[in-house]
């Protein structure tokens, strides 16, 4: 037993002396990667950033008067020609009158005033100029008692959900807060800001959970940020397959080959050397993925795994650029805009 205990010994002192003489020329720390490429099945990965650009909106130095605000316009002395009261929301009565939709304001004996796009002073100015073909030296005071005319709109997995009337310029970080907090199924990841009909390239994620400041953008009037929860995920499968449209991943999982079982892959018309695939990383972020499926399904690369939110588009038959794979599958994204991630909204739908 005991000779065959100083065997084993022998042997292990062996193993660990030619391990060590195969690296004995490397200094010690060295790194080595890895060679994994040949096992993957990528054949082309560009990677994209998208800037606020043309979207971004300078804040108001002064809050400008708009179509809805109600402005409280006293005229001293003359309590007759004061703004009388009026009902907002249907219980509430409060002393003013509302800003017409073309920017006017109708007062006793002046009539319509227009005061769209002024300043409180500005407006204070021009509505007495106004009163001096009625009255002499007349003194006007000018409030806005309600701010109407700048809605923000929160939606999706906020405490406290609803639309906000903004009293001066807000950040993001400040039209979040009015929302009262977020839930826990919350997918910060997939949220994003609705301008103009269309999703602008601001990462929430990045701003509120690292702090980054330079996606605290400036807000303005009928902003919608919708927040999303994280219960459905889903990838989306165009092309050379029989069942195209959105695949549930089961618990958040789900690879490239079982997303095109699911989708009922046309073998006939397929070009499977050239899957392509857009991938969200944020809203700023994402990549423009080339795969060959060949190489998975034939054991040279391994399983690719997919993320929420991937768009997979499987070419027919003829190498197709990525300018005719998004003319191909633009009026399927178009269908399902609003279950996109805000990089393919942007990337695809709203940007050249």
């Amino acid at each position: 037993m005991a000779d065959f205990k100083i065997f084993i010994g022998f042997v292990m002192c062996l193993l660990l002396t030619a391990g060590c003489a195969t690296f004995s020329d490397l200094d010690p720390g060295t790194v080595l990667p890895i060679q994994g490429e040949r096992y993957s099945a990528v054949v082309d990965r560009e990677s994209v950033e998208l800037q606020l650009g043309d979207d971004a909106v300078e804040p108001e130095t002064e809050y400008l008067i708009g179509a809805n605000d109600i402005l409280y316009v006293n005229v001293k002395g003359h309590p007759e020609l004061s703004s009388p009261g009026i009902m907002v929301g249907g219980t509430n009565k409060v002393s003013g009158s509302r800003v017409d939709g073309l920017g006017r304001v109708h007062l006793p004996l002046a009539g319509s005033v227009s005061v769209k796009g002024m300043t409180i002073g500005e407006a204070t100015d021009h509505i007495q100029e106004v009163f001096r073909t009625y009255l002499k030296d007349p003194w006007v005071v000018v409030e806005i008692s309600e701010y109407r005319s700048k809605p923000l709109y929160l939606l999706g997995q906020f405490n406290a959900p609803g639309t906000y009337y903004m009293d001066r310029a807000y950040g993001l970080i400040e039209g979040l807060a009015l929302g009262n907090g977020l839930k826990d199924i919350a997918n910060l990841r997939s949220a994003r800001i609705i301008r103009n009909g269309k999703t602008i390239p601001v990462d929430i994620y990045r701003l509120l959970q690292e702090g980054d400041q330079s996606q605290n953008t400036w807000l303005t009037a009928n902003d919608v940020i919708f927040v999303p929860d994280d219960k459905n995920q889903n990838v989306f499968v165009f092309g050379a397959v029989d069942k195209a449209g959105p695949i549930v991943m089961p618990n958040g999982r789900l690879t490239l080959a079982q997303a095109l079982s699911s989708a009922e892959l046309n073998e006939g018309s397929a070009r499977p050397t050239h899957v392509r695939i857009i991938r969200s990383l944020s809203p700023t972020r994402g990549e423009l993925l080339v795969m060959d499926l060949t190489k998975i399904m034939q054991g040279e690369a391994l399983p690719f795994p997919l993320m929420e939110g991937d768009v997979i588009y499987v070419p027919r038959n003829g190498l197709g650029s990525w300018n005719l794979a998004i003319q191909e599958i633009l009026p399927s994204l178009q269908a399902i805009s609003s279950l996109l991630q805000p990089f393919v909204q942007v990337k695809v739908l709203t940007r050249d």
